[in-house]
């Protein structure tokens, strides 16, 4: 965030989010319109994002709007298939090497199989 103003105002608002007496919506809207209004908030690139990263962090989920949510969930979704591949590929490798380990196993090959000890009692 380049608008030192924006984040002097964002930890002031925040205070008051902590405290209640401010609604966290409230914070959101006052962030959204100061972005809207000033020249250094509208050349920030990032700005957007740290702002969406920010009304995360303090809306309650039931508030974040729905467009806001589903391209959150979208991208939990996304990390998750990633996992799943990732995973399976992992899996799969170990079943390959279980399955070359077998071919190899021969009972003979042991020998306590072959000649298990004898209990010796006297």
């Amino acid at each position: 965030m380049q608008c030192e103003r924006l984040v002097t105002m964002i930890k002031s608002w925040y205070l008051h989010v902590r405290d209640e007496t401010m609604a966290p919506a409230r914070m959101v809207s006052f962030m959204e319109q100061h972005a809207e209004r000033c020249e250094i908030c509208l050349q920030d690139p990032d700005l957007k994002e740290e702002i969406a990263k920010i009304t995360e962090l303090v809306l309650p989920e039931s508030k974040i709007p729905k467009a806001v949510r589903q391209k959150t969930e979208q991208a939990a979704q996304e990390n998750d298939k990633i996992e799943e591949v990732t995973s399976d590929e992992n899996n799969s490798e170990d079943s390959e090497e279980t399955k070359e380990d077998d071919k190899d196993l021969n009972s003979n090959d042991d020998p306590e199989l072959v000649n298990p000890p004898q209990d010796t009692q006297q």
